[in-house]
């Protein structure tokens, strides 16, 4: 109570530093929890983690601030020496100045890469599974929706066509109570079938006598199948035995899908008819030429062609659309942590009022003060971005290999968008001085005299 009532008491209240454990055991034990499984199907643990390493690293954000503040060498101007020194002697503040500001920055981020991350994949998917030139879809609506062997026999004659790969979609039941799986008989060779598919990992040869198939992430996920086990399916009624050859990437299906020679899926079903053709065209041949030609030789609006890049500029600006809302709440949340930072030091400068009153007297100008107060801004911004975008790359890793797989079943491979965060960095530290300078007006403005006549 003596202390409280003595001027300069709260410098005291931020001199401190927490213990380590306070947020060691939060991080420890959210980076336990990022590898349990599910619960029920949804990732709750991976939300838990990324609250735990959230709140972790903010109690451990004082002692990581005056690490920082102690390796930084003092300046030799006044005026940015006493903006380090102040923030030496009162490490603490920037748990109070930093908090809402390290967190949003965190989150932003690890949105960042993970939707960065998100369509990189997507961008190798579509190059993997769109090889062909052109691509034709038999049927719209009211139509049969197939192309019969004898149409199949003339899409292979056009002009100009080399070679053609028929696909026949189809649906099969696998559980009670689960989602039917997408078939997709196809061109694929059970020797070699990473040329066909985007495998995520090991494929295993089939013996002799044994049918392959390759299941998707999502189908293997929700059926729990493994590489190399056995799985019965019905098809047209009989009930085949396959075995589970290898499991590749699929980001179309979300019900999950499997993939099976297309010569088998005809042995076992007797049904020769297509849904889709593939078709690469002899060099020098044009796309357009034999799309035209295609959609003449067959009934009008039974068939529709389209180049893979179109099918790639549909599908991206289909991704694009749908995350660009999480573009907005990054900027949200960044707006927030900028207004926490500018309420946190309009509270303190407050608090600073007496400081700043003897420094006018002793010959500082408001104009210096403001620049001590930016100093402060962009030294208090600098250690946000170190520790927000390390903890926001811990936090997308956590997004990517747990809640999303968890969630959706979906993998996919680690991309960081610099340019996007050197931007996202160098924008924002430019806005914390701007906030810090703005946020400490009072102190430029309040006479010297009146603040110093408090200390009593």
């Amino acid at each position: 109570p003596a202390r409280a009532l003595h001027a300069g008491d709260e410098e005291r209240a931020f001199a401190g530093l927490p213990a380590p454990w306070a947020g060691m055991l939060p991080m420890a034990a959210g980076l336990l929890l990022a590898l349990a499984p599910p619960l029920d199907g949804l990732p709750y643990f991976g939300y838990c983690s990324i609250a735990l390493l959230l709140l972790g690293s903010i109690a451990l954000l004082p002692r990581a601030a005056a690490a920082m503040f102690s390796a930084l060498p003092l300046p030799r101007a006044a005026v940015p020496q006493l903006a380090l020194l102040q923030l030496k002697g009162a490490p603490g503040q920037a748990s109070v100045s930093l908090a809402p500001l390290v967190a949003s920055i965190a989150l932003a981020t690890a949105m960042s890469i993970m939707v960065a991350s998100f369509r990189t994949s997507l961008i190798d998917w579509l190059d993997r599974v769109l090889p062909a030139e052109l691509y034709l879809r038999a049927g719209s609506a009211g139509d049969t929706g197939f192309f019969t062997p004898d149409e199949q026999a003339r899409i292979a004659m056009l002009p100009g066509v080399r070679r053609v790969d028929f696909l026949r979609s189809d649906t099969v039941p696998v559980a009670p109570g689960k989602p039917r799986l997408v078939l997709l008989a196809g061109a694929v060779d059970r020797a070699a079938p990473e040329r066909h598919l985007p495998l995520t990992g090991r494929a295993v040869a089939a013996e002799a006598g044994e049918t392959p198939l390759w299941a998707s992430e999502v189908a293997a996920d929700v059926h729990g199948w493994r590489v190399g086990e056995r799985i019965e399916l019905i098809l047209a009624g009989r009930s085949a035995r396959f075995l589970v050859a290898g499991v590749w990437r699929d980001y179309a299906r979300a019900q999950g899908a499997i993939a099976i020679e297309r010569q088998v899926y005809i042995a076992l079903t007797g049904d020769e008819r297509a849904n889709d053709a593939a078709l690469w065209l002899e060099p020098g041949a044009s796309p357009e030429a034999v799309r035209r030609a295609a959609t003449a030789l067959l009934p009008r609006g039974s068939v529709e062609a389209a180049l893979p890049s179109e099918l790639r500029q549909f599908s991206l600006a289909l991704f694009d659309r749908t995350f660009a809302a999480t573009y907005a709440l990054e900027g949200v949340a960044v707006a927030i942590g900028l207004a926490g930072l500018s309420a946190s030091f309009a509270a303190l400068v407050l608090a600073r009022r007496r400081e700043f009153g003897v420094l006018r007297h002793l010959g500082m100008r408001p104009r210096e003060i403001g620049a001590m107060l930016a100093t402060q801004g962009a030294l208090l911004g600098s250690v946000a971005l170190a520790v927000g975008l390390s903890l926001g790359w811990l936090v997308s890793l956590i997004l990517i290999h747990v809640v999303n797989r968890q969630s959706f079943h979906w993998s996919m491979d680690l991309a960081i968008p610099w340019g996007e965060l050197l931007l996202f960095a160098g924008t924002l530290l430019v806005l914390a001085v701007a906030t810090a300078a703005i946020s400490g007006r009072q102190a430029m403005r309040r006479e010297a005299v009146l603040a110093v006549k408090e200390d009593w």
